[in-house]
């Protein structure tokens, strides 16, 4: 069975690669549309998750973990298919812990939930198809095992970490703006994600040192 091999070096650039697209959509919805996560939360988040998709796909699709049973065209498929499913999983998540449920809301939780999704499921359905012990593996706090389940495990729980630190101020009676769904729970999941994704990065150098320790 043959797997994708990468570094640090390489994770890092790939993990660039996501923050740099996350900026860009950022960016075309105030310059080109003048909208943000404040003003405009629905717009905002449906170009984020359509500047995000395309890349995390195609990048992790890549990354699959059996090369030699899955192609690239079928990585792709898992990865589309896995997107509207792990936005339900995101979206039942965030009306179980107190999301509000109005039909003024649900343009924005649907956004919210498929930028989730990039941030947590694709990437594992992309990797690991329908691979129960992978998903497992990936879904707990245990110790990942190798380089890719570093890249999908860290940025993952970071989002999920980040998603529930942000939604703290949302009940305050502070009155400002950004307190309103899911502005804050936003901010803190791409915060969260891409602290995330700085530290796989080292997570994984150490990882390999260790490896190469023992063998020595």
């Amino acid at each position: 069975m043959r797997k994708a091999q990468i570094g640090a070096t390489t994770a890092l650039a790939l993990h660039s690669l996501c923050a740099a697209d996350l900026a860009t959509g950022y960016w075309l919805s105030h310059s080109l549309y003048s909208s943000s996560l404040i003003t405009h939360p629905a717009p905002t988040l449906r170009i984020l998750t359509v500047c995000e998709a395309p890349v995390v796909i195609v990048m992790f699709s890549w990354l699959r973990r059996d090369h030699d049973r899955c192609s690239f065209i079928k990585a792709l498929a898992r990865g589309l298919i896995g997107l509207p499913i792990g936005a339900l999983i995101n979206a039942f998540g965030a009306i179980v812990l107190g999301a509000p449920v109005g039909l003024k809301y649900w343009p924005a939780t649907i956004y919210w939930s498929m930028l989730m999704s990039l941030f947590t499921f694709v990437p594992a359905a992309c990797v690991f198809g329908a691979s129960k012990l992978d998903w497992q593996q990936i879904l707990s706090y245990s110790k990942p095992s190798n380089i890719v389940d570093y890249m999908l495990s860290v940025p993952a729980h970071g989002a999920i970490i980040g998603a529930w630190l942000g939604a703290w101020p949302m009940p305050l009676d502070w009155e400002r703006p950004w307190q309103e769904w899911p502005i804050c729970v936003t901010y803190g999941a791409i915060a969260g994600h891409l602290i995330g994704m700085l530290l796989s990065p080292v997570l994984i150098f150490l990882h390999r040192r260790h490896i190469r320790t023992k063998t020595e």
